[in-house]
């Protein structure tokens, strides 16, 4: 998996949800993860940095439930699986696992959303 041009800048842990702070493209972009999601991260063996990537520069993004969206990132046979919405307009990422890529994926270039336009 190539990994775009991420930085993060801040990792700012709150009580019920960590904020990170990235600076991707020349601009700084805020990010939430409940403490589910940085539990998932830590039982898939995926780094925080993977899953940002999957979310800013996904392979696809498809609707989830209600007013959720799911942001593929291929990784080897598998896809990073990050499932977000938003909260005050800033990305809230509600859970993340690596599935078997024929599973879910969708075949790519489908964006329902795009943090970065």
């Amino acid at each position: 998996m190539h990994v775009n041009s991420i930085k993060i800048i801040s990792r700012n842990i709150e009580k019920s949800y960590t904020t990170f702070k990235v600076l991707v493209k020349n601009k700084n972009i805020e990010v939430k993860f409940t403490i589910h999601a940085i539990d998932r991260i830590k039982r898939w063996d995926i780094k925080e940095n993977e899953v940002i990537n999957a979310l800013i520069f996904p392979d696809e993004v498809v609707i989830g439930h209600g007013k959720r969206f799911i942001a593929h990132k291929i990784k080897n046979s598998r896809i990073i699986r990050t499932i977000y919405e938003y909260r005050d307009k800033i990305p809230f990422v509600i859970t993340v696992y690596a599935p078997s890529k024929e599973r879910y994926f969708q075949g790519g270039n489908k964006y329902a959303d795009k943090i970065l336009p």
